[in-house]
Order: C-alpha cells, then sequence, then structure tokens
C-alpha cells in the first residue's frame, strides 16, 4: 500500500483503515476517491471548506459520475474527515445519492445446468468452479482463493465433507463461514482433484503459484453462457443470484439463505423475494381465500 512517496496524511488513512481492519482493496478505492478530490481541489484535501465539498459534489454531478461511484467517494470523504483529520463536522455536507435498484436476474434450472455442461476445458476445472460458484452461492474471489487444505488435502475432501460442509475462509467482510455440499458437487470436486491433482490452490491460474483470476473465471462462464444460446445479460454473479432464488423457491428460511450467502443484513436477502417467481405464484392471494364465491372457473 505505501511506497516512498506516500505523504504523511496518506500514510495517516493508511494507519487507520488499517486499524479499522478494512481489506486491501477497499483501502485502495478509499486511496482513489480522495485522490480525485484531492484533484478536483488543487491542494491538500485536509484543507477543505465545506463549500469545496459542496463544489464537488455539484462537479461529480456535472460530469455523470454513476450513483454507485459517487456514493463510494462519499464515504471514502466521510471516512477521510472523520477518521484521519478528525473534522466530524465536515461529514454534514455530504449527501449520499439514491439509486434505482434493479432486480437481479435469475437463471431457470435448464439454463444453469446448461452453462455448467458447456463450461470450457480441457479438463473439468471450470466446470468445477463454475458448479461451486452456483452450488454454494459463492462469490467470485471465494471460488478463486480456495486453497487445497480449505476443500482437497491429500486424495478425499477436507474432513468437513462427511457433514457435507465447505469451508468458506476470510469470504467479503474477511468473515468465514460454512456452506452446503451436495453429493454430485462432492463427486465432481473429487472427479477434478483426481484429474488435476492441484497444488496450493484448488484452482490454480498462470502461473499455478497464483489462483485463477476472477477475469478468467468471468471469461470462462461467458464462454459456458454463449455455448448453449442463453440470451439473459448475466454475469458470473447471476450463478450467486440464481442459487439464492432456487433455494427461496424451495421453501428455505430466508434468513437461511442469509447466513449461506454471507450477507451483514437480511434485507440484500430479501431482493430475492422479488424475483421468486415460484414462490409469487404458489402464494394463495387472500381474494381467494376469503371470497371463494368469486372464483373464475377456467
Amino acid at each position: 500500500m505505501t511506497d516512498e512517496r506516500t505523504t504523511p496524511l496518506r500514510e495517516r488513512m493508511i494507519e487507520g483503515m488499517g486499524i479499522r481492519g478494512m481489506g486491501e482493496k477497499s483501502q485502495k478505492a478509499h486511496i482513489r476517491a480522495i485522490k480525485d478530490f484531492a484533484s478536483f481541489l488543487g491542494r491538500s484535501p485536509d484543507t477543505a471548506t465545506p463549500d469545496d465539498l459542496r463544489a464537488y459534489q455539484l462537479h461529480m454531478t456535472d460530469t455523470g459520475v454513476t450513483a454507485s461511484t459517487f456514493n463510494v467517494r462519499i464515504v471514502a470523504l466521510r471516512l477521510f474527515f472523520g477518521m484521519t483529520c478528525g473534522r466530524e463536522d465536515m461529514k454534514r455536507y455530504m449527501q449520499f445519492r439514491s439509486q434505482p435498484r434493479n432486480l437481479p436476474v435469475v437463471f431457470s434450472f435448464e439454463e444453469v445446468s446448461d452453462i455448467l455442461m458447456a463450461a470450457p476445458g480441457p479438463g473439468l476445472k471450470y466446470r468445477a468452479a463454475l458448479s461451486i460458484s452456483y452450488g454454494a452461492g459463492l462469490r467470485a474471489a471465494e471460488v478463486c482463493n480456495f486453497k487445497i487444505g480449505d476443500i482437497v488435502p491429500e486424495a478425499r475432501l477436507r474432513h468437513d465433507s462427511d457433514r457435507m460442509l465447505i469451508h468458506v475462509e476470510q469470504g467479503k467482510g474477511r468473515k468465514d463461514r460454512k456452506v452446503m455440499l451436495s453429493p454430485g458437487l462432492l463427486a465432481l470436486l473429487r472427479d477434478y482433484w483426481r484429474e488435476a491433482r492441484p497444488e496450493g490452490w484448488l484452482f490454480p491460474g498462470k502461473p499455478k503459484i497464483n489462483p485463477v483470476s476472477s477475469r478468467q473465471l468471468n471469461r470462462a462462464f461467458t464462454s459456458a453462457k454463449t455455448m448453449p444460446g442463453v440470451k439473459k445479460a448475466a454475469t458470473l454473479h447471476t450463478l450467486r443470484h440464481s442459487f439464492a432464488t432456487h433455494l427461496l423457491e424451495a421453501n428455505t428460511d430466508v434468513r437461511v439463505i442469509q447466513v449461506l450467502l454471507g450477507h451483514a443484513k437480511l434485507t440484500t436477502t430479501a431482493q430475492y423475494t422479488h424475483v421468486a417467481t415460484k414462490t409469487i405464484r404458489d402464494t394463495v392471494c387472500p381474494y381467494y381465500i376469503y371470497w371463494p364465491s368469486c372464483r373464475i372457473t377456467p
């Protein structure tokens, strides 16, 4: 994170983020945001006034900065002024921008099956990686960062396979969690391990001392999606959305799904109730219950 050009102000900000336990990726995003603000300001960002903050927010609006980027920069500025500069009063001059919430795209069971079967070769590497993304509802980074010790010691899956569980180490928010391991997925992972005999990372990249990158995994997904001609505007993350939605449609408690996905807030998981069409369709309308004489016969 640091180099010889790091200013004392940036160093103090980095130290504060480290104390808060922020990951390297988040730290870099916050540093980029403050650099953008400093570039706009033309001087050290800790000298900013309320009028400067207002002008910067108007500048972002006028230049078409997306709502998500706008809000990411506001979060960084709030942390910078509150934690690094000790100027809590500056937070009152910053506003988050509301943004439209689009419903997640979800695959049908048939589409998931077609995509997994079309995963590119050679071998089972990408079929196994995409299958664990859907079968355990994992994020791309969580799939990429699996180690042999987490999944496959020696010639069999770790002892958690007896309990049909997978251990996810240091997921988003640097939290560990357990997710289910289906018999079919267990068999596929064992076949892949016997075929590839990976060392270190379960899904090695190039060179093999590194894990497969999220970019490589996304390319494999795009290739697999194209082969069966799936037309939905979907990404690798759609497999995770589909995992959650299919569980909900199978009447799994939304709080259990929250734990499996590693969501900090139940409201994040609740978004899937809007796309669980089978659940919505099978819910009995109160009109049908209380006015049975008005039921329409086909």
